[in-house]
């Protein structure tokens, strides 16, 4: 099983420098090109899934991206994205397939960026108390970056106001995210040392009471291609409050490990 895994997901990673890399190189421009609008795309394989200090699936899985951003403009900017995870076996008793629709806005001053957006769940292996054939959540955020500050420090707030009976988690969540990458060279080819930690704040979301998480992530972002780059990267995540609490939310420490491919045109 392990084995065929691994082949699955080197033909999804190549699979992916060849599109890309077509796209790259190809001499025709299309209607998006020309209207200067951005398109990328990346590709995250994890050892497990943890989401805001939540172990969603303890299995591996493989989760692609796709995202369209209009042109910088004093109106601001505008991104739509699709993001996808599922899981590659099912040794344990969590099902996570999970399809994300979001839209985003942000307008950049010189010092800060603020942003707007919505997020729509879709969770296929869920069977909410309803009925439904699968379950679904919504959810409103809004934060600040700090771009030209060290460790370019955000603040995000969400929002989640979908129904417990539907699939939704109807709570809040509120992260302080920090981040550092150091330029580094071998062999002629540049690459990048990326540190980032977060600190989150959950309020009942998907959990009875108050607690939260902190982590940790360090990689290595290595070029591929025009515009292709990967990072292998190694995380460590730490829940606290009623999130650790055994008989309320139950997470624990844990460190997880993964490959992340990213590309912009």
């Amino acid at each position: 099983m392990a084995k065929r895994m691994f082949s699955g997901f080197l033909m999804l990673c190549m699979m992916f420098s060849v599109i890309f890399c077509q796209a790259a190189y190809s001499e025709d421009e299309g209607i998006l090109s020309k209207l200067n609008f951005e398109v990328s795309g990346d590709l995250n394989f994890s050892s497990i899934y943890m989401w805001r200090g939540i172990m969603l699936d303890g299995d591996p899985v493989i989760q692609p991206g796709f995202y369209v951003s209009t042109p910088e403009s004093k109106f601001g900017r505008i991104k739509a994205g699709i993001w996808v995870s599922h899981d590659l076996e099912n040794k344990d008793a969590l099902r996570s397939s999970e399809t994300d629709y979001i839209i985003d806005y942000t307008y950049s001053f010189p010092s800060v960026d603020l942003s707007l957006g919505h997020t729509y769940y879709e969770f296929p292996d869920a069977v909410p108390s309803d009925g439904a054939p699968k379950g679904f959540s919504r959810e409103f955020y809004a934060g600040f970056t700090l771009s030209k500050v060290f460790l370019c420090p955000s603040v995000y707030y969400y929002y989640d106001y979908g129904k417990k009976d539907d699939g939704g988690g109807e709570g809040s969540y509120t992260v302080l995210n920090l981040s550092y990458s150091k330029p580094f060279t071998v062999k002629d080819i540049s690459m990048s040392l990326d540190l980032s930690g977060h600190a989150g704040y959950n309020n009942k979301l998907y959990y009875r009471g108050k607690g939260g998480d902190a982590g940790i992530t360090a990689g290595v972002t290595i070029p591929l291609l025009k515009g292709l780059s990967c990072k292998p990267n190694i995380s460590y995540s730490v829940p606290w409050g009623n999130l650790s609490d055994k008989n309320n939310g139950n997470q624990k420490n844990r460190f997880y490990s993964g490959m992340y491919l990213s590309y912009a045109f």
